[in-house]
């Protein structure tokens, strides 16, 4: 049986994979799980509940919330708010768990259920495999007063909001930034933390319409062309729960994940506070990142995909920085997980600290072409291991030498194989990718 959890909750249609009745098992399994581990700081544990703007975290939240009090927990519900917001609340009042509602980049009808634990950070994927060991087991239901409670968390925007903008210690006046909030979560704090840190701000994708409907870290198109309207000196672009941020320079052109968290590292380094020289990243990102970041005396760590893996390898290194091509960045001394409102207000505090524009310091990198392609209907678990396929991809990387190179990954939130090629040029990429792509389908396709 395929795992429950995936590299970030769980996740699928909501209603239809993530029902009422699992989310309440799932959460009396965090909380018998957790407090079996000592997890829980005090004898009467508390939990926040968060979610986005999706039409379906009503009924889960409340779910979650029934599941938790039913297990003797309190429960705080923030309503709609950010993921990392979460995160930090967790972790600045002391919580014993966080549960978000949300399926992140993924379209309005999905919903998911993650995870934080005591401290705001994710769970292990050994402490996830243990609540889903536990679904539907019989158990002692508390009682009388032992039961939980739910009540509203009020404050909890403004405490996030006061929060980010706490970590830029320069104002941002005289810049102007799109923001698109992608009708989700982010419409309600980063608009106002832009602004309470000085600059002008425009705003698209403010909760008017579905979340990641043709907007947002998905869908650029939108940003570009109000970018351009605006004049404005930078656009960020959210997810629907807020945890990545990718940018639209001043000229139209985007930058990814890797030249923001290229810049990033080189202001840290510059400041004294990259530890040991180090960005952490995933197998994911550029090459271009990795040959830059050695021209500057900066190392790469490198994880699996998913920040949560990025974060583990952080956290045993002690690093200041890491994060995702996608988008996903982390900054330890402000955060426990990724976090696109801060990593655009650090990104436009650069900005105004050199007085460079967004395009000249994302050229810091050269990116490498890379052609990515999300190969449908396939056996995920039979592709990593088909001698076809793996000749295939011997056969694309001594083709590439080192001047390339070839990742072919199951996707741990979407039912696809990614394969993925970076190449000297576009077409050699977009070529190689192809051909992987139709020996992927023929040696394990449905």
């Amino acid at each position: 049986m395929a795992r429950l959890f995936g590299t970030d909750g769980v996740r699928g249609r909501a209603n239809g994979d993530i029902t009422a009745e699992l989310a309440v098992e799932l959460s009396v399994g965090a909380a018998h799980v957790l407090g079996t581990l000592g997890a829980f700081g005090g004898t009467r544990p508390r939990a926040i509940v968060a979610r986005d703007t999706r039409p379906s975290g009503d009924f889960l939240s409340a779910a979650v919330s029934a599941g938790l009090a039913a297990a003797g927990v309190d429960v705080l519900d923030a309503e709609v708010l950010p993921t990392p917001g979460l995160a930090y609340l967790v972790q600045s009042t002391g919580a014993d768990l966080g549960v978000m509602i949300s399926a992140s980049h993924n379209p309005a009808p999905d919903n998911g259920i993650k995870f934080f634990a005591r401290g705001g950070t994710k769970l292990p994927d050994e402490v996830e495999d243990a609540i889903e060991a536990r679904l539907g087991e019989e158990w002692d239901r508390p009682q009388g007063t032992d039961v939980g409670t739910i009540r509203r968390y009020d404050g909890a925007v403004d405490a996030y909001v006061e929060h980010l903008v706490s970590t830029v210690d320069r104002s941002l006046e005289g810049l102007t930034v799109v923001a698109d909030c992608a009708h989700g979560a982010a419409s309600i704090t980063g608009p106002e933390a832009l602004r309470r840190a000085g600059a002008t701000v425009h705003v698209i994708g403010d909760g008017g319409g579905l979340i990641n409907d043709g907007v947002g870290s998905t869908h650029l198109g939108p940003l570009k062309a109000a970018v351009l309207e605006h004049g404005a000196d930078l656009g960020v672009a959210f997810d629907g729960d807020a945890d990545r941020c990718l940018a639209v320079a001043a000229d139209g052109e985007v930058i990814d994940g890797d030249q923001i968290m290229a810049i990033l590292a080189l202001d840290l380094k510059e400041r004294g506070k990259l530890h040991d020289d180090t960005l952490v990243v995933t197998v994911m990102s550029n090459l271009g990142l990795k040959l830059a970041m050695k021209e500057h005396g900066i190392v790469l760590g490198q994880t699996g995909v998913g920040d949560r893996y990025v974060l583990e390898e952080m956290n045993l290194g002690g690093y200041s920085i890491g994060g995702e091509q996608s988008g996903h960045v982390i900054i330890a001394e402000h955060a426990t997980t990724g976090d696109g409102e801060l990593t655009a207000l650090h990104l436009l505090q650069r900005m105004a600290e050199t007085g460079r524009p967004a395009r000249d310091l994302a050229n810091v990198m050269t990116r490498l072409p890379q052609a990515l392609i999300n190969v449908k209907d396939v056996d995920k678990a039979k592709a990593t291991i088909d001698l076809g396929v793996a000749k295939a991809i011997e056969a694309a990387e001594a083709e590439l030498g080192e001047t390339g190179r070839v990742l072919l990954r199951p996707s741990g939130t979407e039912p696809v194989v990614r394969v993925m090629v970076e190449a000297p040029t576009d077409e050699q990429a977009s070529e190689m990718a192809e051909r992987l792509s139709v020996i992927v389908r023929d040696r394990v396709g449905l």
